[in-house]
């Protein structure tokens, strides 16, 4: 798929002011296209040509790590040799930090755990693995919480189940083991009920049958055993006991 179009025209540096090939210390990088005004270009202010500049001269990329723009920063901690990396995990701007996160090892990344943006935060999320990563469950970011609870073993997530994020309990819901699932069916948010509904084996369904939310029913009447549809085809909504009847005439081999 073609990239989508940028205005040729606008080459203006980090800080709005126009500029052009005629002072860069790369000018001699323009004959093999490794550098090309208004595409690629680490003086751009726009990410997308910054970014192509380091893509293609990688190793360049450790020389913009004290860059004044953000973004070049950011874009040569994307590019550059990890070691140089460290010096990062200090830097004011928490996009330069959580790509450093993104990237730095395991160790050096959990001492960025408590970094006070939520970006840095969520990138520590996405890396850390076992006590490190758990440890993060206790953020009062709901994203955070919310990455934690993606990567977390299954067998953990029920420390998760009373997060006051609905959001958090449904991906618990999609994601703990089954026999530890059942009481996420009481949670007070209709769509992690309806998560639950969705994975409870057909015979375990039957205290879902009477959920006050039509979707939960619905989803019952689509899954459960005999026992429990049974009892659906009465349901007050149409939809419901349509959705009934139809299971009840799969499981009799109608």
């Amino acid at each position: 798929m073609a990239e989508a179009a940028e205005p040729a025209d606008e080459t203006v540096d980090w800080t709005g002011r126009p500029f052009s090939c005629t002072d860069c210390p790369h000018e001699e990088m323009r004959a093999s296209g490794r550098c090309v005004l208004g595409r690629v270009c680490v003086r751009d202010r726009r990410a997308r040509r910054i970014d192509r500049f380091f893509t293609g001269n990688p190793d360049l990329a450790g020389a913009y790590l004290d860059a004044p723009y953000f973004e070049v920063r950011t874009l040569a901690a994307k590019h550059a040799s990890v070691f140089l990396l460290p010096r990062l995990m200090a830097d004011p701007d928490p996009e330069v930090r959580a790509m450093a996160a993104m990237r730095l090892p395991l160790a050096r990344v959990a001492q960025m755990a408590g970094d006070p943006d939520r970006k840095v935060r969520i990138a520590c999320a996405m890396r850390l693995t076992g006590a490190p990563l758990l440890a993060l469950f206790a953020d009062p970011d709901y994203y955070v919480r919310l990455t934690v609870v993606r990567r977390l073993e299954p067998d953990l997530l029920p420390i998760a189940t009373g997060d006051p994020e609905s959001e958090v309990r449904r991906t618990v819901a999609r994601r703990i083991p089954l026999d530890r699932l059942a009481p996420l069916g009481f949670d007070p948010d209709p769509l992690v009920r309806r998560e639950v509904a969705e994975r409870l084996p057909p015979e375990s369904l039957g205290y879902l049958a009477a959920d006050p939310d039509i979707r939960i029913r619905h989803t019952v009447a689509e899954r459960g055993d005999r026992a429990v549809v049974a009892r659906l085809v009465a349901d007050p909504e149409e939809a419901v006991r349509l959705a009934a009847a139809e299971r009840l005439q799969v499981l009799e081999g109608n």
